[in-house]
């Protein structure tokens, strides 16, 4: 059984352990061998603590042999974001001058994983300061993706995607400003979500994490990432609630009030052009959905593009004072979405209060739009993987029409603090992976795993896989 062990998900791997049929230190010791085989290709891990590791397997496999109460996630490997603090390692955000910065305790959400007994095997690569679609710096350089070695892994959570859907992990946790980590887990065919703003504590302690701009205040969360709908669940129900450090959380009970089984699965969307593969995937799912008994309506929500120029707008203003901060730390290729971002949205072209009164009143149009249809079904983006450094094309027009293909449906859950999650419809007829995503209400994570559990059921899972490197 060991040598399958890397294939199998998080809660089975919990469960094998808590039921004796294998030990903490073989499931480890399975994905140690998986990293050694195929991180020298994917450069998904820059850091593997493999001592750690088998040190916490050892204590999981004591406590149990005493008869100690597990964990949820007992045994259960897991890799974290660059970009979060993991105690004893550095959070370097993909720049060499910040490789000395090592966290002295974990960020709340890592700490409430080893709480519930998983293991962090590694730290994931992601693009500097978070700030690519694409995960590639000068300290670590590129991370590919596994079913298509041209394309990009995406970003920012790139390394997580990568190294999830190729079995280095069954899990693992990333953040999400703009899509970072339902991005990835589309081009890497892995499953993953941006819960609601509050509902998991994020929060670095290393000297680079100053409290953060306006922008990230109201915007950014950390977010599961899996392979499986049920690991995500799992994921969730242990990291949630309140923490001190992180004062935007709240404690909202997981379940929810029960809702009708009725998604928006809407086929006019807007913006575009949407590629053949977008519309296959949310056919797809508002197939299995009706399949499943779930009424189906085709109707879209309010102001989808509008929401999409306010997100952009709150993070311009942001963008100067982060680039005056980081001049001669940042490269010109880390800092291209900032600056982009400045010249598609001006600092101060629409004024403050203008921006803020408008995200309220979309809010409300939105949660009006979620209570009478409590799951809405969008691509996750309107286009396939890119190229390798497509995303810091010289051409505005090319970086702009880039921008709206994968913000314009991903951008929505970011401004309005609302959940999302992506999850695989299958691959499409050359075998890239088809995604998906599910919004729902504030809160109301559960309503989206339940339509995305659904969809898994009917498109199973389609990693781990090996890598494909020619």
């Amino acid at each position: 059984m060991c040598d399958a062990l890397w294939r199998r998900s998080g809660t089975e791997l919990a469960a094998l352990v808590a039921g004796g049929d294998v030990s903490a230190r073989e499931v480890v010791d399975a994905h140690l061998d998986r990293i050694d085989e195929v991180n020298g290709w994917l450069n998904a891990l820059v850091v593997v603590d493999a001592d750690g590791a088998r040190a916490a397997a050892d204590g999981v496999d004591r406590a149990r042999a005493d008869g100690e109460i597990l964990g949820p996630l007992a045994g259960v490997p897991f890799t974290v974001k660059d970009g979060i603090d993991l105690a004893g390692h550095a959070t370097t955000y993909g720049i060499a001058a910040f490789a000395d910065n090592v966290a002295d305790v974990d960020d709340p959400t890592i700490g409430r994983l080893r709480a519930a007994g998983g293991i962090p095997i590694g730290k994931a690569n992601q693009p500097e300061m978070a700030m690519r679609l694409a995960t590639d710096n000068h300290l670590f350089g590129l991370t590919r993706n596994p079913w298509h070695p041209d394309r990009t892994a995406s970003g920012s959570s790139g390394g997580e995607g990568s190294a999830i859907a190729s079995g280095m992990a069954p899990m693992g946790v990333g953040s999400d400003l703009g899509g970072s980590v339902r991005n990835p887990a589309y081009a890497c065919g892995i499953a993953a979500t941006k819960p609601s703003l509050g509902r998991i504590p994020l929060h670095g302690t290393t000297p680079v994490a100053a409290e953060p701009l306006l922008g990230r205040q109201l915007m950014a969360v950390a977010g599961p990432m899996a392979r499986t709908v049920a690991d995500l669940q799992a994921m969730l129900r242990v990291t949630i609630g309140r923490h001190p450090r992180d004062p935007r959380t709240v404690d909202v009970p997981y379940d929810g009030a029960d809702f009708a089984r009725r998604a928006a699965v809407p086929t006019d969307l807007p913006g575009g052009p949407i590629h053949a593969d977008a519309r296959e995937a949310v056919h797809r799912a508002g197939e299995a959905l009706a399949a499943d008994g779930w009424e189906v309506v085709d109707v879209t929500p309010p102001e989808m593009e509008r929401c999409y120029d306010l997100w952009g707008r709150l993070l311009a203003v942001d963008y100067p004072t982060t680039l005056a901060a980081l001049d001669g730390v940042m490269s010109d290729e880390g800092a291209h979405l900032m600056r982009s971002s400045i010249d598609f949205w001006p600092p101060g072209e629409v004024p403050a209060q203008e921006v803020h009164a408008e995200r309220l009143r979309l809010g409300r149009e939105w949660a009006l739009f979620l209570d009478e249809h409590p799951v809405l079904v969008l691509p996750t983006w309107y286009q396939p993987p890119f190229a390798h450094r497509d995303d810091l094309s010289d051409d505005p027009v090319a970086v702009r029409a880039l921008y709206d293909a994968v913000f314009t449906p991903i951008t929505p859950a970011n401004v309005l603090g609302l959940p999302a999650t992506q999850v695989p419809a299958g691959r499409n007829a050359d075998g890239v992976p088809l995604g998906v995503q599910f919004m729902a209400d504030r809160h109301r994570e559960d309503r989206t795993l339940a339509a995305a559990a659904v969809v898994e059921a009917a498109h199973p899972p389609i990693t781990p896989i090996d890598p494909v490197t020619n």
